[in-house]
């Protein structure tokens, strides 16, 4: 405890210096949505013991339940039913494709969406959640929680052209929230989506898209690349691709829309030039059961 104060204003320090247009910019976005109701606010949810889980790196030692992990060889925590369901995980893309804008006055799709994920666990945590990144940092509560994702969403887009979510750090029967284009492998979407779901997890799809991805403005002799340089195509005749270009995308939303109702998520499509109220407006409703 005696080291801990210092350590966070450390950080925090730090993070002033790499990310507070970021997090200024998701406080204020999230103080124009009202607060609901909360986690454990709701009907029929209590302090009734609900499973063990394996403890994760920044849990206190305080919640081992040392005589259930005397009995293997990995430490075990003691979870209760408030605490799943207060339980929110978020994914945020780091791939490369989603550092494409279609022009320099709107934001990256990887800047909106850190900015909607960080507004979102604002809005969580002053609600008393617990609220984490995927295989980034464990589920807590509190003020140094969200100096701690800011500081994790500094990271630079990863190697991969198009990313796939991941689940690692989920708590079973919490709640999640995977914000991405989703332009890559569907087969790797859907595992990720039957990971979340074989957890008893519920939460949402946010497709972050720039309008160019929308409209295909493209005509006459033009070459597309990929953001990392993998994948290339050039055409003399842009435009004769937009009518099947536009079908494969609307193909992809009803297929992303349809993975998601089958496992009890939901699904929305967020542009890069729309305001981002809306996108946290309906994220938030949509985990508090309102959609």
């Amino acid at each position: 405890m005696t080291t801990a104060a210092p350590d966070l204003r450390t950080r925090a320090e730090a993070l002033g210096q790499s990310l507070p247009p970021l997090l200024a910019e998701a406080e204020m976005l999230a103080s124009t949505v009202m607060m609901g109701e909360h986690g454990r606010r709701r009907a029929g949810l209590g302090d009734e013991f609900w499973q063990y889980r394996p403890a994760h790196q920044g849990d206190s030692a305080r919640l081992i339940d040392w005589r259930r992990s005397a009995r293997s060889d990995a430490h075990f925590v003691r979870e209760r039913e408030w605490q799943a369901a207060q339980s929110v995980t978020i994914w945020i893309d780091p791939a490369k494709s989603m550092s494409f804008t279609g022009d320099r006055a709107r934001p990256p799709k990887s800047d909106r969406a850190r900015l909607l994920g960080l507004a979102l666990a604002v809005l969580l945590l002053r609600g008393g959640e617990r609220v984490g990144l995927a295989g980034l940092a464990s589920p807590r509560a509190g003020r140094a929680q969200l100096l701690r994702l800011a500081e994790r969403l500094a990271a630079e887009a990863v190697g991969a052209d198009y990313g796939a979510p991941e689940t690692e750090g989920m708590v079973s029967h919490g709640r999640a929230v995977f914000l991405s284009d989703f332009l890559g492998d569907l087969k790797a979407i859907e595992a990720g989506l039957a990971r979340a779901a074989d957890r008893g997890v519920k939460g949402v799809l946010i497709q972050v898209l720039d309008p160019a991805e929308e409209e295909f403005p493209f005509d006459g002799r033009t070459i597309f690349d990929s953001m990392g340089g993998t994948l290339t195509h050039e055409t003399r005749q842009a435009g004769d691709l937009r009518a099947r270009y536009l079908a494969r995308l609307a193909e992809r939303k009803e297929r992303l829309a349809a993975l998601a109702r089958a496992v009890g998520w939901h699904f929305t499509t967020h542009h890069t030039g729309a305001p981002a109220q809306g996108a946290l407006l309906w994220a938030y409703m949509a985990l508090q059961g309102e959609r």
